[in-house]
């Protein structure tokens, strides 16, 4: 492969989401013209406060949004040059997108070997058993849990959440806030794991997440929502390099200003929006 061939390759596009547009329930209008595009074998990450649409968007590429009676109607979302906004949860996942929801989802009356074994539910290959090895070789803590998964720690259900989503061999995986819920030296731990696979197995990731510190250290590229809109990207040296993003997001910034509130929203409209 030429070097210009190889350059090619690691900048494809393999999830473009074309400014789209979520309603919920006919009514509520949630996302407003969003576009992403998120490059193979990157980590991409989706930052900005609650209520900004973070979560509703990962529902959006994995179809998801159709359980909760929401829809894109407008734009597009195309995965391996598929487009896939119209496609069922089962063939998304089939076709190598599989979402880690926020809150785990786990099946806490299953045993860990279980609930890995459940996300392989769409292979029909010999492999899984071998696959099931790699993912406690990630993650060792859940080779010494032996009865339900109910029973586990917050991290250790994290951890098993994200193993799961690994059964299901995926190009991509989605992750909704790994850090939800775990201590510091546990946000760590589960951060260097997922750099780790995305550095080994060349999985490529969307990250959404509230910890902008974690987030940005893993990310190659990023994008900041508010109220249903992209209001900033950059790669991941830019955005640590912007003052409203250290200041908002990262807790630094002109030690002179004081308060968020007064400044956010005429500040942001003004540079951002």
């Amino acid at each position: 492969m030429t070097q210009s061939a190889a350059l090619a390759q690691e900048t494809q596009t393999l999830l473009a989401i074309n400014n789209i547009e979520v309603v919920y329930d006919d009514v509520i209008q949630v996302l407003r013209g969003v576009s992403i595009d998120v490059p193979k074998g990157q980590i991409v990450t989706l930052l900005g406060p609650n209520g900004a649409g973070k979560s509703t968007t990962l529902k959006a590429i994995s179809g998801l949004l159709k359980t909760e009676d929401g829809e894109v109607t407008r734009g597009d979302i195309h995965f391996v040059g598929e487009r896939i906004d119209t496609a069922s949860p089962e063939r998304i996942v089939r076709n190598g997108l599989f979402q880690v929801m926020e809150g785990r989802r786990i099946v806490e009356d299953m045993t860990v070997i279980e609930n890995l074994k459940l996300g392989a539910y769409t292979r029909r290959d010999s492999e899984v058993a071998a696959d099931i090895e790699m993912v406690l070789d990630y993650f060792p803590r859940l080779r010494e849990r032996t009865g339900l998964a109910g029973y586990l720690s917050g991290g250790e259900q994290q951890m098993l959440a994200i193993g799961r989503a690994l059964m299901a061999r995926p190009q991509m995986i989605l992750l909704d806030e790994p850090s939800m819920g775990l201590s510091p030296l546990l946000v760590k731990e589960v951060f260097g794991i997922i750099e780790q696979i995305n550095r080994e197995q060349g999985i490529t990731m969307l990250l959404v997440e509230q910890n902008a510190n974690y987030a940005l250290k893993v990310a190659d590229y990023g994008y900041i929502m508010e109220s249903g809109k992209i209001v900033l990207d950059g790669t991941r040296d830019e955005l640590l390099a912007n003052e409203d993003v250290k200041e908002f997001y990262l807790g630094g910034g002109n030690e002179e200003r004081k308060s968020f509130k007064n400044l956010k929203s005429y500040k942001r409209r003004k540079r951002w929006l």
